[in-house]
Order: C-alpha cells, then structure tokens, then sequence
C-alpha cells in the first residue's frame, strides 16, 4: 500500500484491517482534494472555486437504513423501535470483513478529525473515504487538528464509508442494499451504498447523542447558537423551514454553530468545524453570510448550473429540493472562535405554525419547555408536497429524533435540569402565518419575528406584562417595542374568533395525540405542560 500524505506516526490502516488499497491519501489539504475529485471525475468546479458533486440515487439521509449494534452496552440503554433499529453484532462483523475485501486495489483518502471543540469531551476521528469529496466534506464538516498534532494522532472512533458498496439484504439484515450501522461498542461506523454525504456528520451526531448523556451528563443539542458583543449566549432549535439559520445568522451577533452543541456545566460548544446549509432558492440578498461563504474550498450538492455557465442556479431543483453547501465556519465572516459560548440565557424553539394558532413569541415555563421540547412541532404548508391540500402537523422530538439514541424524556429532563440551575428564558417563536391558518391569513413579518428576539435577548420583555394563551397555556407578552400590539395575542388577528377557537383546539389535540408515546415516561411537571383544549371544535 503506497501511503501519501501526512501520516500519523502511532497507526496505519491495518488496525483496521485494511490491507492492499492502491493508496491511502492521508490529511490531504482541500487543494489537494479538489484536485483529486477533479482528476477522478467526481465534480466540476462552479464560478466561485466551489466543488459541485452529486450523490447519486440518494439525495438525502435514508433514516429507515440506519441501525445500531445492539449488544450488552446497548441492549438497556438505546431507545429501540423505528429511529434505533437493532443490528445483530454477528451481522456486522461478517459486513465489516466483507467492506475490507471492497476496499481492496483502492484509492483511499484518509482524514483524522475532531468532533467536539470541548476537549474533555470530544471524538477523535479517523475517516476513511472512497471518495475524495467525501473527505473533504468531513475536512469541512469537522474540526482540524494543528499539524503537529496530526503526527501523534490516535483515534477513539472511526468511520468507513464506501458508496459504491452494497449488500444482500438477506444475508446481512439490512433493509435495502444500502445501509448506515453505527457500533458504540467497536466504536465504528459503516456507510456504503449512498453518495448522501451528511450520513457521515449525523452518524458522529448519533454517537455524540448517545455518549454525552449517557456518560458525562452533557445534554447534546441540535440547535444554532450565537453570542452577542456583551456575552450573552442564544441557543436556536427549529425543524427545516422554522427560520433556524436565518435567525441565529445575526450581523450583530457571532455565530458559535448552526447545527449541533453541547451544554456543560460552564456552557457550551459546537461539535463540528463547518456549516451544512440547505441551498434552495439562495440568494446574496436574503442570506449574504451563507452565499458568500461559498468559494474555494466549499462543496455544493445536487445543484446544477445555469444555461452555458459555472453559475450555480440555486432555484433549479431538477435533481432535489434539498440541494446543500458544506464549509469551513471561518468562511463566515462573523464566526467566533473558538466556538463557544457561556451559559444560555434564552432559549429559542422556533416553530412555523401554519394553522395560524400559536403566538408569534411566548415565554415557557420549565413544564413548558419540557414539553414543547420533546414535541418538536412544525407544520407542513398546503400546496409544497402531492396529496398535501391543508396544513399539516409534523413533530420530530428534541427537534432532531432521528439522531436520539436515547429516549427523548432523557434530553428534556436534562433541559429542565440546566433551566432551573441557570434562570434561562426559553421562548417559543412562531415563524408561521397570523390573522388565520394557510390560504387565509398571512405569513408572520421577518422584521417583526427579528424584533421580538432581540427584544427577548436585550431583555425588554423582562419589563412588560403577560396573558395566558387560554389553551397551551402559554404567557403572551402585552407589547412589545417595534411590533403592533395586536399581533402579539394571535386570537385578536382573527376576524371569525370562534373559528380560532376550534383550530385551536384541533392543534392542541394533535399535540396531545402525538405525546402520547412519550407519556409512560414523562414526569408530572412534563405532563402539567401539555395543552388544554378549552373550547369544543
């Protein structure tokens, strides 16, 4: 096996059992693995310097093709049922000798990597790649080790990803051909049968999700996070759609992270080095700091070109709405390093409510947060999918259960926990619509939902009056400075109040609805945060 590259000096590839590539590329630079891509007709190279690839058949994660190993450290501790699928240990060492022999008379590209800026807690990672865009996606994605340290570098989990490589469904208890198997015991993750390149970055989620709770007490986000010039740290959660990136991409603020933290006991970090941006319909004007942090270096995903040009048409969605952009967090010009920050003093979860129900911001009470929090609302908007002709309730726990390995009550409890220890604000934002649900009413303003977060972060709120929401019971601020009084109680924007009353209703029932999984495992302050349906529909 040729080796090329800057090798450690304590490990090669046989700890592995990786024996006979054609050659081990290891931390090579992004110029270097830009020129690989190239040379291995991977990608082309757009009008700013970025790397455009596609990932072939899969243009988004396969959730129902991830699986745990479940064995004597998993067996009682993993939340088991369709978001952790087991995997039969004997299973994964017969596909894991089966992935050696495929990666035999390869290329490979090698890359060793942190996960967790918070040295106490952080993954060290070696990643092995078939695809030279795939590596420099995790050069993007995780953190860099110095150069000197990547000499002695040892790593404590690691990852093989080969998309070219499929099984037999039968013979190794996959589901289809393709398949994500994370092993918390070996600590490997195996990926083959995808090009989706973000299967690498939610596997060391997953892991992260397990291990931070389980062993150290740390509460594992995914959320965006940003610190303002006095030191006051934000924490963002939000499902696709909610406003997440965009509101937590403050110009008076800097950015920490937009997708995935830890809480310690002093504050908080980002696990990863980059950004993992959704593409569609990107502009200078409506989000400068992600347009521009697309250059050299910086990879876009499934997006195609305008007519004749490198120029990337972001509004093209031939290959998939959910084109992406990976790069470096100094890219964006108001990222903080290192990326961290003290202990939150609000909380956003941020909610686009398309039945028009919610408030545009309410404060939680720690029963509240709880609850909301294990809820994950959002609603799907009439008319963006086939066979979707009114809003629909969507919920994802924790906001982000595909990458929970233990139960969502776990996460909130420990939420709740750092509420109480710290006096945090958590605030619920309603990005959706007002004065009515889809097709009736209106989409709440940017400038209005901008204005009650900063009054929320500069503390104005602390100073004004509030009212109960009479069903989910949340506290609705009187005013609040640059925004109309009478948006702020979402019943008042309603001209036909009894048809707000039933909807109403009808949203708090789907939450109770989709609660009720949770129920046996939920203490009774989680429970007190639950809606109440006052009114008959």
């Amino acid at each position: 096996m040729e080796e090329l590259g800057l090798k450690s000096t304590l490990n090669d590839l046989n700890h592995l059992g990786i024996k006979n590539a054609e050659k081990a590329y290891w931390n090579l630079s992004p110029a270097e693995l830009v020129e690989q891509a190239l040379f291995n007709q991977e990608g082309t190279l757009t009008d700013t310097g970025a790397l455009m690839c596609d990932t072939g058949k899969f243009t988004g994660r396969s959730p129902k093709d991830r699986f745990i190993v479940k064995d004597d450290k998993t067996a009682d501790s993993v939340w088991w049922g369709d978001i952790n699928i087991p995997f039969n240990p004997e299973k994964f060492d017969a596909l894991y000798n089966k992935m050696l022999s495929h990666l035999e008379g390869k290329k490979l590209y090698v890359r060793d990597a942190y996960a967790g800026v918070d040295e106490r807690y952080r993954l060290k990672l070696r990643v092995v790649n078939t695809k030279a865009w795939h590596n420099l996606f995790c050069y993007n994605m995780f953190l860099r080790p110095e150069r000197e340290d990547l000499k002695t570098f040892e790593p404590n989990f690691t990852i093989i990803n080969a998309p070219d490589f499929e099984v037999d469904p039968k013979e190794f208890g996959t589901r289809q051909r393709n398949f994500a198997i994370l092993n918390l015991t070996k600590k490997i993750i195996l990926i083959g049968g995808t090009g989706y390149a973000g299967e690498m970055k939610k596997g060391i989620f997953s892991v992260l999700n397990y291990l931070l709770p389980h062993e150290h007490q740390v509460l594992s986000m995914h959320c965006s996070a940003n610190i303002g010039k006095e030191g006051d740290t934000a924490i963002f959660f939000g499902l696709s759609g909610t406003g997440k990136t965009t509101l937590s991409a403050d110009p008076n603020r800097g950015l920490i992270g937009d997708d995935e933290h830890g809480w310690t006991e002093s504050g908080i970090f980002n696990f990863e080095g980059g950004c993992y941006a959704k593409a569609i319909d990107l502009t200078r004007e409506k989000e400068p700091e992600i347009y521009d942090a697309i250059k050299f270096g910086a990879i876009v995903e499934n997006t195609r070109y305008l007519e004749g040009t490198r120029t990337v048409d972001y509004h093209n969605i031939s290959v998939t709405e959910n084109t992406r952009t990976a790069y470096p967090i100094d890219h964006i010009a108001n990222a903080v390093e290192p990326s961290v920050g003290g202990i939150p003093k609000n909380i956003f979860f941020l909610t686009c409510d398309a039945y028009g129900v919610l408030p545009p911001i309410s404060k939680l009470n720690k029963g509240q947060a709880m609850y909301h929090f294990i809820s994950g609302y959002t609603a799907k908007v009439a008319g963006t999918e086939a066979g979707v002709t009114e809003p629909q309730t969507a919920f994802s726990a924790c906001f982000g259960a595909p990458f929970l390995p233990l139960h969502p009550t776990k996460y909130a409890e420990m939420l709740g926990k750092k509420m109480e220890e710290n006096e945090v604000n958590v605030w619920l934002i309603n990005t959706g619509w007002s004065g009515g649900e889809y097709g009736v009413g209106s989409r709440m303003k940017l400038p209005y939902t901008r204005a009650m977060i900063t009054a929320a972060l500069n503390g104005q709120l602390d100073k004004v009056d509030f009212e109960k929401h009479e069903i989910f019971g949340v506290n609705m601020p009187v005013s609040c400075p640059e925004v109309p009084d009478e948006i702020l109680n979402p019943k008042n924007t309603w001209s036909d109040k009894q048809a707000y009353d039933s909807k109403a209703n009808k949203l708090a029932t789907e939450f109770n609805r989709n609660f009720e999984k949770f129920a046996d495992f939920a203490n009774g302050e989680i429970m007190a945060g639950a809606p109440h349906a006052k009114v008959k529909a």
